[in-house]
């Protein structure tokens, strides 16, 4: 989780990904991608979030693949002993220095003092074993901003003001998680089946063989026949043709 009071996030991140990456295998002879994937980009209203996002993230490490099974009671320790995170310095576990780098800023929304906070921090992360912990990202607004909708506003008048690179992306991507939310509700709501496979593949976009298992099919070959059997018969029934020309322009209207 980064702070900046500037707008370089993505710059310092970049450099984080491609010159430290390279002289880290340098030094170490080793060649390929250092870090997975690209980092999140999401905008977080601290307030809110803040501390559900401290704990999220500190217990990446003993969280189980199945995100929906509690976190294992036994791997407490673990956790304790798990070296590449800030959370021993936040736990305050004994002989563990903070290194000069981490700023401990955070633990402020746990409590008003160092210590108190503290211990509230070890207190709800010591909570946490044995449940089953809600991601944060359940509440993401658009795929971008993790916050209220006054911040929500904010951020798409600053993307409708901007032009560079980040901005677009961010836009387009948000643009296209209410694309997916939309369609998504037209699916719930289409009582024929064949007319739901056709608006996910043909205005969704979705691969054919991914709704394959979903429908029941072998394959892709078998979502392929129902839509192209679909679009056959829209030749001949007129009603048909307007029903799935209009749920096309549904979804037109919002990708413009």
């Amino acid at each position: 989780m980064l702070q900046t009071p500037r707008a370089n996030l993505s710059a310092a991140v970049g450099w984080f990904q491609t010159t430290y990456s390279v002289r880290f295998n340098r030094r170490h002879r080793r060649s390929g991608h250092l870090y997975q994937g690209r980092f999140k980009a999401h905008l977080v209203e601290a307030d809110g979030y803040a501390r559900q996002l401290v704990k999220y993230i500190h217990l990446n490490p003993v969280r189980p693949k199945d995100k929906r099974t509690p976190i294992p009671v036994a791997r407490r320790e673990e956790l304790a002993a798990y070296r590449w995170s800030s959370h021993p310095a936040y736990a305050a576990v004994a002989g563990v220095a903070a290194p000069a780098w981490l700023c401990l800023d955070w633990l402020s929304y746990f409590g008003r003092t160092r210590r108190a906070s503290q211990q509230e921090y070890r207190r709800q992360i010591d909570q946490a074993f044995g449940q089953v912990i809600p991601s944060p990202w359940d509440d993401l607004r658009q795929g971008l901003v993790l916050g209220g909708e006054s911040l929500w506003n904010r951020a798409r008048e600053l993307l409708d003001q901007a032009g560079g690179h980040e901005e677009i992306r961010w836009r387009r991507r948000a643009d296209g998680d209410e694309v997916s939310r939309l369609i998504a509700s037209l699916v719930a709501q289409e009582a024929d089946r064949r007319v739901a496979i056709w608006l996910r593949v043909r205005v969704g976009g979705q691969r054919m063989t991914e709704l394959a298992k979903e429908y029941g099919y072998r394959d892709g070959s078998g979502v392929h026949r129902v839509v192209h059997r679909l679009e056959e018969a829209a030749k001949e029934d007129r009603d048909l043709a307007h029903r799935l020309q209009q749920l096309a322009d549904r979804v037109s209207s919002v990708k413009s």
